[in-house]
């Protein structure tokens, strides 16, 4: 069975965010209250401790504006569905947000992040939702600068009955790259992920070791790594966005996982990452459980943070 983008699990997931963002917008649009500066400063303030940003919270601010100006809007009754296409169009892109994938397997999946951003959970979930699908997944550990990290993928590798490739403590990440790549493409697996150190002592060293690992890859898959997906924790908020501009720099973010989304009050960081990265979120994790993640739709997002309960 094929994950599905369940309304209900959204709601269930962004109960945090709607309680607090949304439950307010209802309250500052009650009926017959002007759209004044008063009532626009207000939503604004509204946005901005949402963590939509301070550049899309203005933005927002000033289209209500303008549609009030020539009547597009008239009263308070239209503004959560204004608002609410709004975002939409906001979160929008003009590619599919799925996952790339190579024209012939396997498909190379690295993956990126800090330490403490649900990286390994993320790469088990992401694993888990692949082999729903009935694909061939294999696992590797090239963040070999942290015991744990190898411990926790292999785990998790064993509970997914997936194949892991792994080599000690302090090994050659890339080696570990090379040695899977030749491993997946012998077994003829559909999808390899790639786990990566977390964090390295400069971003010289971090740009050169994903660099390395990525070169290794595409010597021996055309076109590797065909998917490079940061996981960042959604309840860091605008310090996400930072942690993800560094990585940026150091490789090309192809896309975004959204861990720990349930925790947190502020889910209008995904709106921030749209316009600060122009990367397209993937995943969002909405939950503690295997199958709490889920592909990412824009517009099923907004529409469930808009749903009243």
């Amino acid at each position: 069975m094929i994950f599905k983008n369940s309304l209900q699990k959204l709601l269930n997931g962004l109960a945090k965010t709607k309680n607090a963002f949304t439950r307010q917008l209802k309250e500052l649009f009650t009926f017959g209250r002007k759209i004044d500066n008063e009532l626009l400063d207000k939503l604004e303030e509204i946005l901005i401790s949402a963590d939509v940003g301070v550049e899309t919270a203005s933005s927002l601010i000033e289209d209500i504006k303008k549609a009030y100006e020539s009547k597009t809007i008239t009263d308070t009754s239209q503004l959560l569905d204004y608002l609410k296409n709004s975002l939409k169009k906001k979160l929008a892109f003009d590619t599919p947000n799925m996952l790339n994938t190579a024209p012939s397997p396997p498909t190379v999946i690295l993956v990126v992040g800090v330490n403490g951003t649900g990286k390994t959970t993320s790469i088990a979930k992401i694993a888990n939702y692949l082999l729903e699908q009935d694909k061939k997944v294999m696992l590797a550990a090239s963040d070999t600068f942290r015991a744990a990290a190898i411990e926790q993928l292999t785990i998790w590798g064993q509970r997914l009955n997936i194949n892991i490739i792994a080599h000690k403590s302090g090994a050659d990440p890339a080696a570990v790259a090379f040695d899977a790549a030749d491993s997946a493409l012998a077994k003829k697996m559909d999808y390899l992920i790639v786990d990566t150190a977390g964090r390295l002592h400069t971003k010289v060293n971090l740009m050169k070791e994903l660099s390395k690992i990525s070169d290794v890859l595409g010597k021996k898959i055309p076109g590797a790594p065909h998917e490079v997906l940061i996981v960042l924790d959604a309840t860091t908020g605008q310090n996400a966005i930072a942690q993800a501009k560094t990585f940026k720099e150091a490789s090309k973010l192809t896309g975004i996982v959204l861990s720990k989304l349930d925790g947190t009050a502020k889910g209008g960081i995904v709106i921030a990452i749209k316009k600060c990265l122009d990367v397209p979120v993937k995943f969002i994790g909405i939950g503690e459980k295997m199958e709490d993640l889920e592909v990412f739709d824009p517009d099923k997002f907004i529409d469930a943070l808009f749903t009243a309960d």
